[in-house]
């Protein structure tokens, strides 16, 4: 098993313990974290859905996220993050919910919002909604993407266990 798949199979068994669906609300990875999870045998009794927001009009149509929240602070910031997950929860039959929205490059960075960027947004029925932020090293789209899923997995099992 790969360092990846064993990340997702570590989640998806805390999932398990907990007797909870995950759901996804993915921008800048574009589903990965979704297709990680699903990659592992036996998923389905876990995973619920994953929502791949790219453009605005996705975040508000399918997850809720306020025209007002995107206008004032962006697709990249705390409040989108949040939005994200606490509407993935209320999208899905999922307990918990991981959010990502971030710029991954070559381009779309900024001063205040570089490449690298990324929040993070975490609900779980019945607690508080949990976000991050984080800036990756500008390495490449790639890594940049690779490195949100597997932080949005490492938070979702911090909360777990």
């Amino acid at each position: 098993m790969t360092g990846m798949a064993e990340l997702s199979d570590r989640f998806l068994q805390a999932c398990a313990r907990r007797k909870i669906l995950v759901a996804t609300a993915e921008s800048c990875t574009g589903g990965m974290i979704i297709s990680w999870l699903t990659d592992i045998p036996g998923s389905s009794s876990m995973v619920d859905r994953g929502f791949v927001t790219y453009s605005n009009e996705a975040k508000m149509e399918m997850l809720g996220v306020s025209a007002d929240t995107l206008e004032a602070h962006g697709a990249v910031s705390q409040e989108t993050a949040a939005e994200m997950a606490n509407g993935a929860l209320e999208h899905s039959r999922a307990g918990i919910t991981l959010a990502v929205t971030g710029i991954a490059g070559p381009d779309g960075g900024s001063e205040e919002k570089p490449i690298g960027l990324v929040w993070f947004g975490l609900a779980m029925t019945g607690k508080p909604t949990v976000t991050e932020k984080r800036v990756f090293q500008n390495l490449g789209r790639d890594y940049i993407r690779r490195e949100t899923a597997k932080h949005a997995l490492e938070m979702g099992l911090r909360e777990l266990e």
